[in-house]
């Protein structure tokens, strides 16, 4: 697996920490998902690169980006990536998110697409009902437990995080995922997140009428789909009615199953059949 190299870039008022996988052809702006961090596109992007020069950012609060105390939607995500394009001198990407990163891509398409050559979302950006949602975040609530707790170790960290049954495959990609997600503190470690500004986001995403955004897409888009729910088969991040509304409403959009991944192992797992999509899609 190829390491990164980091860099340091303004977002709208903060510093905005990405990983760059580095490659000759065109850029990928990778975005994560709720409590995740740049490093959940190790594996992806080890297929990208060097045929494509891969960006990853740590959205505010997250990773080792600043964390001011407000500031946590969409909107203010998208602000954030118009300032660090600029700062960083590019002009177009393909952009790709994951769950919430799926979600702020979409609306960054919609509102700045002249920033933007390709959409890929990664099972995510689709209008659920409440029913839908709430089963959604129970689904991802041991990601969201996490934060905020204290643990005496990193092997106490992980064993935790081993409880919930879409990390039991655990794997290299996963721990320096979670490796990078800690910062040691008086009295042991803890995920450098705060929960209350994931409260603030979640808030903020509540508010959202995704739909409205769909017939502004213009670019090609790809969505990738997980097959499997995270807790069960009602927790699907994209169900049928969902993806069947988003390919009716978003022009020149297609979207690929991805089988046998849950909401997770979509991104954190080998698969050949995800990085032919993906590859197929860009070199179009």
């Amino acid at each position: 697996m190829k390491e990164p190299k980091y860099i340091m870039a303004k977002g709208n008022g903060i510093n905005i920490q990405l990983a760059e996988w580095q490659g000759d052809g065109d850029t990928v702006l990778c975005v994560h998902g709720l409590t995740a961090n740049c490093r959940c596109w190790d594996v992806i992007a080890d297929t990208l690169s060097p045929q494509y020069r891969v960006l990853a950012m740590d959205l505010r609060g997250r990773g080792l980006s600043d964390k001011p105390e407000t500031g946590y939607s969409i909107e203010q995500h998208c602000k954030d990536i118009v300032c660090l394009l600029n700062n960083l001198g590019l002009e177009k990407v393909i952009m790709m998110g994951h769950s919430l990163g799926a979600f702020i891509t979409l609306v960054f398409g919609a509102v700045y697409p002249q920033y933007i050559e390709k959409i890929i979302l990664v099972d995510g950006g689709g209008k659920l009902s409440d029913e839908q949602m709430d089963n959604v975040m129970e689904g991802i609530k041991p990601s969201v437990d996490r934060l905020g707790q204290m643990f005496p170790s990193y092997d106490n960290y992980v064993k935790n995080i081993q409880k919930a049954p879409f990390f039991q495959d655990w794997s290299p990609a996963l721990d320096t995922y979670f490796k990078y997600d800690i910062e040691t503190v008086e009295g042991g470690i803890r995920s450098r997140i705060k929960p209350e500004n994931i409260q603030e986001e979640s808030v903020n995403l509540s508010k959202i009428d995704f739909l409205e955004y769909y017939h502004q897409i213009n670019c090609p888009l790809l969505i990738l789909r997980a097959t499997k729910g995270l807790m069960s088969p009602d927790d699907l991040l994209l169900p049928d009615n969902v993806k069947d509304k988003m390919l009716s409403n978003i022009r020149a959009s297609r979207c690929a199953d991805i089988t046998n991944t849950d909401h997770f192992s979509i991104l954190f797992n080998q698969h050949e059949e995800r990085d032919r999509f993906i590859m197929e899609f860009l070199m179009e």
